[in-house]
């Protein structure tokens, strides 16, 4: 399987555990601090890589250290960067205070991803690959991608998206010409519920499968994650695990789903599988936790 991942990438710089910030000029001693790569598409190529498939990953960094490390981080857990390109904007980054229950607040700094030069974008590559995914659609200028999706779809190749803003009925307005490009959307329930107005999980994915999409696999946390179609909607159970920090476990998840799809896996299977990969992030810190491969997810 050849993936492309397209759009966010971001240099999580993590500290755990942290309950509280000091106030003034105190200080508190904490027991790890770390970096990590992370984003809807760098997170996920990363987690994808493990997974023995073969993945490029499309995106923009700053000319700075941040970005130096994160493709170097990316490129030793077998990501291709050849088409990370370089903008005059800093690399985007996330400060994350990991709380001891796994809860992070997050400080962000979108930087080089809002200005990644769309007209640029490897056609030649994403036309051959077996699926692109979209990392942060809303990040990309949905009018102008939407046309370059229906480009890359009419190749044969199937196309997922991920969000990374908060999910309100503004911003479904503003990537709404994405939708109809989409094989898989990958949001969480939250996201979907801010996007609709319900306040039923499977409902408010109904209402985004009406707008276009072809399926909607909503995370939803310690409750799994739920699989809808036009036809149908079915429920993957998490795996119980204890938390030490939930960063990435999107990524991790639409990584573990679109790797089962590639090998043939149901809908609902790939969501389970997508739930353990999830489930094995969510026990350490960081987007690249975890030492997994497909057969040690599957096995």
């Amino acid at each position: 399987m050849r993936v492309a991942t397209f759009g966010a990438h971001v240099l999580d710089v993590l500290a755990q555990p942290v309950d509280e910030i000091p106030g003034g000029q105190g200080a508190a001693l904490v027991q790890n601090i770390r970096m990590s790569p992370a984003g809807p598409a760098g997170g996920t190529a990363l987690a994808l890589a493990k997974l023995g498939v073969e993945v490029y990953t499309v995106g923009a960094i700053g000319h700075d250290d941040p970005g130096d490390l994160l493709t170097t981080m990316l490129d030793r857990n077998g990501v291709n960067t050849d088409h990370l390109v370089t903008v005059d904007q800093p690399t985007s980054m996330s400060m994350l205070p990991i709380r001891s229950n796994g809860d992070r607040p997050a400080l962000h700094l979108p930087g080089a991803n809002l200005a990644y030069p769309l007209d640029s974008a490897p056609l030649e590559l994403l036309t051959g690959m077996d699926h692109v995914h979209i990392g942060a659609p809303e990040l990309l200028n949905p009018p102008e991608l939407a046309p370059l999706l229906a480009d890359i779809r009419a190749t044969g190749t199937t196309i997922s998206a991920d969000i990374l803003a908060d999910g309100d009925p503004g911003l479904l307005a503003w990537i709404e010409p994405v939708l109809p490009q989409l094989d898989y959307l990958l949001p969480n329930d939250d996201q979907v519920r801010g996007f609709t107005g319900e306040s039923d999980v499977i409902a408010a994915c109904r209402r985004l499968v009406d707008r276009g999409v072809s399926c909607v696999a909503a995370t939803a946390g310690a409750d799994g994650a739920y699989v809808v179609t036009a036809d149908d909607a079915e429920h993957a159970r998490a795996h119980d695990v204890t938390v030490v920090d939930t960063s990435g476990c999107g990524d991790s998840f639409s990584a573990g789903f679109l790797a089962a799809r590639g090998h043939d896996l149901g809908l609902l299977a790939a969501a389970e599988i997508g739930c353990a990969v999830a489930g094995i992030v969510a026990t350490g810190l960081g987007s690249d936790h975890g030492d997994f491969t497909w057969a040690s997810i599957t096995g």
